[in-house]
């Protein structure tokens, strides 16, 4: 199924069809923007089950989960948005680079984003592509004008309409309101587990990991989405995709 929510409105704002949460589509998008074929999204099957997890390969860099917009999780998230204050940080000392999202149902472009252009990923993202030139030009700016820079970036909704349009289910309109969300993991250049979501006020600094832990193993787990699910109770409608090496 498809999956999205949206940013407060904004008039004039831009609309995406939302994006289905298929590994093999999300890869030929990251992949048609630049970033190296050595890298494909993996569905994650079982998020404690090792067998399950054996099969993605390691390190994972980043993990997508995308789960119903309950009210639970809305009451959650503007308890601790309204102690935050809105971010502002810009430029190459951050530890992780966020998007905050203004496009209409593109939670799942914002995620792949930020999964793609944050920790080792970043590093394997070839030069002269789009997302190299998005990267570049994004790094030094504040948070609106980055907005405002991909609202303004053809290739990214080009490439982002192919890939929601060839999902195995029928896509919804752009202008539809869905109720399933993305949020991203990745491990940041500080070392610590981040939690980037384009509706929260900035990106979400949820605990520090050591070295040789990525975004599958125990701890990077208990400290994101099994304490998310956790909050989220008996609702079983969430699926998590994880960034890792292809296995071509």
């Amino acid at each position: 199924m498809s999956a999205n929510t949206n940013p407060d409105p904004d008039n004039g704002a831009p609309a995406f069809i939302p994006l289905e949460a298929n590994p093999e589509l999300m890869t030929t998008l990251i992949h048609k923007l630049g970033v190296s074929p050595a890298l494909a999204v993996h569905d994650v099957y079982s998020l404690t089950d090792p067998d399950m997890l054996s099969f993605i390969p390691r390190p994972a860099l980043a993990l997508l989960l995308v789960f119903p917009v309950s009210a639970v999780y809305e009451s959650h998230r503007m308890a601790e948005d309204n102690t935050a204050d809105e971010y502002r940080g810009a430029g190459e000392q951050e530890p992780v680079i966020w998007w905050k999202q203004t496009i209409r149902n593109a939670c799942g472009m914002m995620g792949l984003l930020h999964a793609v252009s944050n920790g080792p990923a970043r590093n394997l993202i070839e030069q002269g592509s789009t997302m190299d030139k998005l990267l570049k030009e994004s790094t030094p700016l504040p948070p609106r004008e980055r907005s405002a820079l991909l609202e303004k970036t053809p290739a990214i909704a080009t490439a982002h309409k192919e890939a929601a349009s060839a999902g195995d289910t029928a896509a919804p309109d752009a202008q539809d309101d869905v109720d399933l969300h993305y949020v991203c993991f990745v491990k940041g250049s500080d070392g610590a587990l981040w939690e980037l979501d384009g509706r929260r006020k900035g990106p979400i600094r949820r605990g520090e990991l050591e070295e040789n832990e990525d975004m599958l193993s125990p701890k990077a787990l208990s400290l994101g989405i099994l304490k998310f699910l956790e909050r989220e109770g008996g609702d079983l409608r969430f699926s998590a995709v994880a960034l890792a090496g292809s296995l071509d």
